[in-house]
């Protein structure tokens, strides 16, 4: 599959979870497609579309490696990505990318990921998770910021004040993900 071919796909109609599939088994095969679909995220972002950030959250679930790919325009696009839709897929790719570097240590992450790289999500993750965004957005934000706090000891503190003050007032899923999080912080002294 080439780029166009992968942009065509991904501009023809809504996508439907077999099609996911089949595209994302055509990335996982052509890595370099990587790029032209973090590219169609942007474009179809602005048109309110969520084809690629559909396949391209899909594509991380099964090989999270490919987002070094990217990594730095990946980075560098998250403060302008508006759609919830978009939002969504990019804050799992934040959660994700985190649990990599931080939870399961893995070493190509902690390689190549920056302290600017986390310092970026973690400003936009605080953003997601303070202004007005669906509960997936909120719940995979807390759980990247929460992570992050391994590094920047300011954070921690901050969600679990955040987490105290709306955990009550959160939807169901943003209770049971706020209230894991609470235990674990308050097991590690904060």
């Amino acid at each position: 599959m080439t780029a166009q071919q992968l942009r065509e796909q991904l501009n023809a109609a809504r996508i439907h979870k077999p099609q996911v599939t089949y595209l994302v088994s055509e990335i996982l095969t052509y890595p370099n497609l990587v790029q032209p679909l973090l590219a169609s995220v942007h474009e179809q972002d602005k048109e309110g579309l969520f084809n690629a950030s559909w396949v391209f959250d899909h594509v991380l679930r099964q090989q999270p490696e490919l987002i070094l790919l990217v990594i730095d325009t990946f980075v560098e696009g998250l403060e302008h990505i508006q759609s919830e839709s978009c939002i969504r897929s990019m804050a799992h790719a934040c959660q994700t990318t985190t649990e990599h570097y931080f939870k399961k240590k893995n070493p190509l992450f902690t390689a190549q990921i920056t302290p600017s790289h986390l310092e970026t999500m973690v400003t936009v993750c605080f953003d997601w998770l303070i202004t007005e965004h669906k509960v997936a957005t909120k719940v995979f934000a807390m759980t990247c910021l929460f992570y992050s706090g391994e590094k920047f000891n300011w954070i921690r503190p901050e969600l679990k004040l955040y987490l105290e003050q709306h955990i009550g007032s959160g939807s169901p899923g943003f209770q049971n993900r706020g209230g894991k999080l609470l235990v674990k912080l308050n097991n590690l002294g904060y």
